[in-house]
């Protein structure tokens, strides 16, 4: 329903253009998405329209789920095969009206402030994206991340990935990228950088286009006021080989397309030697095959890699050092994470 508190502006009009477009792309997971939609119904901000996409889910939709929440504005689009989360985003951004882009995970609850505060964040930080405040929906005393962490090595986690809630307090500010769960991208920087890549398929694509953003001067501001509760893993599960393998494959793709020329050269034995490491690390948790699929995978299509390459760092506008600013480069960083922070990055 409609805040009677919210002003004017803040009332949705289905004959304007939209602020928001939030996408949902649902590839099961049917028991999460009625709360989903409910807590959107529940935006304090109503300038938004939905775009749903049904990505060819093996699970059918709640039968009355479309007619659930009559004040909503939802445009649903059903496809006939799995384009993954990154094409299946780009697919959404291509329907999109609103002049930011909204992604939010079907098992992704929003407290009914988040538009309103990220409303109020683009007036202070225009030309951003934003990155929300997870909450873990099952075990809401702890975080599912602040934002996401780019280490120089070209390993990535969560910040703040499952530190306690009452004791955790990042400020508003910059951050690396934003978790794709519940991520917010200005429309023309995501056409201008071609969206997502849809090679990956899932599983770091946000990073990816997070790096591009960078690269393109678009920095991440991380909002602590933007809360959302994430079940994670809510379509796909608990973290599997498809996943692990994606995963494994994508992060050498990321360091090898976007990294910038100099840094490259100063830091591909250690992406290197960290590989060697998660290869034989994977020995220890009978995922041997699957690492070494996922390399084997990932230089066999790096010619590919390496045109996009090109295309990337032809169009970089910002310079290596204020780049090493947002990446961490503690050499020891990875070491002092849990393994589930480095390698457990739920979408």
């Amino acid at each position: 329903m409609i805040n009677d508190a919210a002003s004017p502006s803040e009332k949705f009009s289905k004959d304007a253009q939209p602020f928001f477009s939030v996408i949902i792309l649902f590839w099961k997971g049917s028991q999460y998405i009625q709360k989903c939609l409910n807590a959107l119904d529940r935006q304090t901000f109503r300038d938004f329209e939905i775009i749903l996409i049904d990505n060819a889910s093996p699970e059918p939709l709640p039968q009355d789920l479309l007619t659930s929440c009559p004040d909503l504005n939802i445009r649903f689009f059903k496809q006939n095969t799995n384009l993954g989360f990154a094409a299946g985003n780009n697919y959404g951004s291509s329907l999109a009206t609103g002049q930011f882009l909204a992604l939010l995970n079907s098992d992704a609850f929003p407290k009914p402030d988040w538009l309103k505060n990220v409303n109020a964040a683009v007036q202070t930080y225009p030309d951003c994206s934003f990155a929300s405040r997870l909450i873990m929906a099952e075990q809401p005393d702890l975080l599912d991340g602040e934002g996401d962490v780019y280490h120089v090595s070209g390993l990535v986690w969560h910040r703040s990935y499952m530190a306690p809630l009452a004791q955790t307090a990042s400020p508003e500010g910059e951050v690396f990228s934003a978790c794709g769960a519940a991520a917010i991208y200005p429309k023309q920087a995501f056409d201008l950088v071609g969206g997502f890549d849809p090679d990956y398929f899932a599983y770091t694509e946000d990073i990816d286009l997070g790096f591009r953003l960078r690269l393109a001067g678009y920095r991440c501001i991380y909002l602590p006021s933007a809360e959302v509760f994430h079940v994670g893993s809510g379509s796909s599960g608990p973290r599997s080989r498809e996943a692990t393998y994606y995963h494994q494959r994508n992060m050498v793709w990321t360091f090898f397309k976007n990294m910038p020329s100099p840094l490259f050269a100063l830091l591909v034995l250690f992406h290197l030697a960290v590989n060697l490491l998660l290869a034989i690390n994977s020995l220890a948790k009978n995922l041997e095959t699957v690492y070494l699929k996922a390399k084997v995978d990932a230089f066999k299509d790096i010619d590919k890699v390496w045109r996009k390459r090109k295309v990337v760092q032809r169009h970089r506008k910002v310079n290596n050092l204020v780049l090493l600013a947002a990446m961490d480069l503690n050499p020891f960083s990875p070491f002092l994470q849990d393994r589930r922070k480095v390698h457990g990055r739920r979408q």
